[in-house]
């Protein structure tokens, strides 16, 4: 590659963002066009694959290289319709394999292309009436499928997000062919369904009162209608193509061939239930792409109109989503947004709305914990003040927040203070020691605090809140081992002790596992009985394990056939997990891990993970501690990950197996065509074949042979073991939902005589303003989002007394997990719905249990409504 060209990619790759800021981006456009031409003879077809790259990657910036096509487009027409040819066939084939975000930023590039000159506009109305035609038909109850109103809405969207980027233009060149659009768009408006999405909202709100007045699609076409009355104006999106325009209009405009979307799916059954499935599929394939997120009040936030707010939103997260693992790049072209107002609010509600995405962010969530981490850096005397006040106001609503965004902040907001020396202004929430032990702000900030320990040390975190020693009784005990049988000289020996001792001395003196399990049999069992074996052997083992991960793992792997021995049914796992917690009581970490590690050793099942997490001890701490809900997201999301990775090997192996068959076929063959040529040699035929070579042909053929059975064999093994994994996923979402509605159907308030739901948030149970400024505390969130508006504090310092009580939080914080359940493992649930609705959910369950259980679903319930 030439100097030139590498100038170019410098050019274009890292100075492009200042075309929307201070620099003279006509000047940089003759800069970069210049580069181009000179470099065109000898760059030809890597240039043109470049702007396309460019284009599919960097969409924030396609008014640019639309204006950049549309100058080459006066000097090699040829060259800017291979442009417009290659960019047709990649949206006919995006929209064939489903690609959504390829679908959405091609009709964006071909609408700057348009804006160019280099595209003719009746084109683009063409490809818009295609879409909407289609999505049209996908609503039609003959001759579509309803259920998949998750495309048809995502059609609709892909036109609306395009049209702050080309509107104006449509608008001035095909006005009534644009209106026609509109139109279009407004009939599909009001003959699709709408969808309240309160199932997958940051913020609960009161049973009963969806506050949800439009969705997403019906508040994006509100904001376009604003926009259409407006003038087509948005000052969001940079016009690059206005100070060319007398150049760009003597170009030729080519036409954008019409495009064919794919058939509708059609329904196979007339069932609620296979129409549900259905449903979730479509949903799965076209996710809402944003929940909106507002957490800082009016007057704080930036000012903008509700179709730039939308702009600045679509180009976070196309960065986000080109730049994800590479996060130092995506936090430059953050800060870097071709838009002339501060967006630093909006960026952070936009980048909180996706970490708190349900029911799971587009990616994991520790991308999102470096970017914001990169962004104060990057904006040392702004952006660390923005996250500060979005900390304050989501603690603020910390109560009303879903139980799943409540773990994701806890886990978020420590491993963001551990790379800030963990420094925060801890005595404002100094308070929350005085509140409930189960008050949802106290445990927020005592499950930080342990989670901070994990990422440091005690000593660490105790000296970063000195500022506010009454938080130090919110810290966990030190860590450290409970050995039962610690050997202190003041200490009376029992034959614990002894017994203790002594497998010490075998484990160090290399005795086998047999050895170990026979002296366990002959000198512990027949005099102290299993229970107490259980017991000196776990201790024993736990506390050899006990100085590191490395440790632990390292005497599961050599002595877990002991404990396998002694745990051979769910009661005695049962004990052992009771052994593992009294051991580490002082490391919620710890027990987590320990408990893993055996399930993973096939110690302990994930059913007995299950009933002892709803054991009576660990009931009573689901609305104070993460503890066993970490165990049991642990043990449910490990036998899921199983038969996804079983899966995973099954095509691997088919594939494989396919080949095998292949290269035995081959290697057959070839043995007989060589077998088949013979010779005559004194009046006999003989192969006229080498010998040697019909030997290597024969092994090559026995090789072949034996790699297609042993394919086989592997095959089949696997497919047992998906069989039983499949099988004890049943089982396993069988007993959690049970287990459930057990304990909710004991703790639920009643239902009234009038048939009434109880209110389980009969008012905020613990919202503190302390001495800081009240705006900044305001949160609002808007109709999208499911959250209320009416969080306004009064600028004092004041508290609000708890109006709800103990065992309404405990059932508040276990339906939301119950909800979290439901929406984590919506597709295992729907291939199961049929048992769970015969075996769970029969006679009189509670419409609280059933609405949580099924929230996740989009569940039509006989009324129509949807839970």
């Amino acid at each position: 590659m030439s100097a030139g060209w590498r100038t170019l990619l410098l050019r274009i790759g890292d100075r492009c963002p200042e075309y929307g800021g201070s620099a003279d981006h006509k000047e940089h456009i003759e800069t970069c066009y210049g580069v181009l031409c000179r470099e065109y003879e000898h760059s030809k077809d890597a240039m043109f694959e470049f702007l396309l790259q460019c284009a599919d990657q960097l969409p924030h910036k396609i008014p640019f290289f639309g204006v950049l096509i549309g100058l080459i487009n006066l000097e090699n027409e040829d060259f800017a319709k291979g442009i417009v040819d290659t960019t047709h066939a990649n949206l006919q084939d995006a929209l064939h394999n489903e690609n959504r975000d390829r679908i959405r930023i091609l009709l964006r590039f071909i609408c700057g292309l348009m804006c160019s000159k280099v595209v003719l506009p009746n084109s683009i109305i063409e490809t818009f009436e295609a879409l909407l035609s289609s999505a049209a038909t996908i609503l039609d109850e003959e001759t579509g499928n309803p259920s998949w109103q998750p495309r048809a809405d995502f059609y609709v969207y892909c036109i609306l997000a395009s049209l702050p980027w080309g509107g104006s233009e449509l608008f001035e060149q095909v006005p009534d062919e644009f209106e026609r659009v509109l139109v279009g768009i407004q009939s599909y408006i009001s003959i699709r369904r709408h969808f309240d999405d309160i199932a997958f909202s940051v913020f609960e709100t009161d049973e009963g009162n969806s506050p949800n007045k439009k969705d997403f699609i019906e508040d994006l076409w509100e904001r376009i209608q604003v926009l259409s009355r407006n003038g087509w104006k948005v000052k969001s999106v940079p016009k690059p193509h206005l100070s060319f325009e007398a150049q760009l209009v003597a170009g030729v405009s080519h036409r954008f061939s019409p495009i064919s979307c794919p058939p509708p799916t059609i329904s196979q059954s007339s069932s609620e239930i296979v129409k549900g499935q259905e449903k979730h599929e479509a949903d799965l394939k076209y996710p809402q792409r944003l929940r909106r997120l507002h957490i800082f009040p009016t007057n704080k936030a930036e000012n903008m109109q509700p179709v730039d707010r939308f702009v600045v939103e679509e180009c976070i997260l196309d960065v986000l989503l080109f730049f994800n693992g590479c996060r130092k790049e995506c936090a430059f072209y953050l800060v870097s947004l071709p838009v002339p107002f501060r967006y630093e609010y909006l960026m952070a509600e936009t980048i909180f709305s996706q970490l708190l995405l349900l029911p799971n962010p587009p990616f994991r969530p520790i991308y999102y914990t470096l970017v914001i981490i990169d962004l104060c850096k990057a904006l040392p005397g702004a952006f660390p003040s923005v996250v500060v006040g979005a900390v304050h106001a989501l603690f603020d609503r910390i109560s009303n927040m879903d139980m799943e965004c409540r773990t994701r902040l806890i886990l978020w907001f420590s491993h963001h203070l551990s790379n800030f020396q963990f420094i925060w202004p801890w005595q404002e929430w100094a308070y929350v020691k005085d509140l409930p032990k189960w008050a949802p702000q106290r445990v927020f900030v005592q499950e930080v605090l342990e989670r901070e320990i994990r990422l440091s040390y005690f000593d660490k975190i105790k000296q970063s809140i000195e500022d506010a020693v009454e938080l130090e009784e919110l810290l966990p005990p030190k860590a450290g081992p409970n050995f039962r049988y610690h050997s202190d000289e003041g200490k009376e020996s029992t034959d614990g002790h002894r017994l203790s001792k002594e497998l010490v001395g075998m484990v160090r003196g290399r005795k086998t596992q047999g050895d170990i399990i026979s002296w366990v049999d002959e000198k512990i069992i027949p005099v102290n009985g299993a229970k107490f074996a259980l017991d000196v052997v776990c201790q024993t083992l736990l506390d050899i394990g006990s100085k590191s991960f490395t440790h632990l793992i390292t005497v599961l792997e050599r002595y877990g056939q002991i404990i396998s021995k002694l745990c051979p049914n769910e009661e005695m796992q049962l004990l052992l997990m009771d052994e593992v917690s009294a051991y580490w009581k002082n490391s919620t970490q710890m027990i987590a891990i320990a408990i893993d590690r055996m399930m993973g050793y096939r110690l302990i099942s994930n059913l007995a993970i299950v009933k002892w997490v709803f054991s009576p001890a660990n009931v009573d701490q689901f609305h104070v501690s993460d503890r066993p809900w970490e165990i049991l997201r642990n043990a449910v999301s490990k036998t899921y990950n199983r038969i996804f990775d079983l899966r995973k090997e099954i095509q691997t192996l088919r594939k494989g197996l396919q080949a095998a068959k292949e290269a035995s076929e081959k290697a057959a063959r070839e043995l007989e065509e060589a077998k088949s040529i013979i010779e005559i040699v004194d009046g006999q035929p003989v192969p006229s074949e080498n010998p040697g070579r019909l030997r290597r042909l024969q092994a090559r053929a026995d090789k072949a042979k034996e790699g297609e059975v042993t394919t086989e064999e592997s095959l089949e093994a696997k497919e047992a073991l998906l069989a039983r994994g499949l099988e004890e996923s049943k089982e396993l979402l069988r007993l959690l939902f049970k287990s459930f509605v057990e304990v909710l159907t004991e703790r639920l308030p009643p239902i009234s005589v009038d048939g009434d739901v109880p209110n389980l948030r009969a008012g905020d149970p613990n919202v503190n303003s302390a001495a800081r400024d009240p705006e900044a505390t305001t949160m609002e969130i808007d109709n999208e989002n499911g959250g209320d508006n009416d969080s306004q504090l009064n600028g004092q310092n004041k508290k609000i007394s708890h109006n709800v009580g103990e065992l309404e939080q405990w059932c508040l914080c276990t339906l939301g997990y119950l909800k979290s359940f439901s929406r984590q493992y919506a597709t295992e649930i729907w291939s199961h719905i049929a048992m769970l609705d015969q075996e769970i959910f029969v006679g009189n369950i509670h419409p609280l249990i059933r609405k949580a259980a099924f929230s996740g679903l989009c569940r039509p319930t006989s009324e129509g409504s949807h839970l």
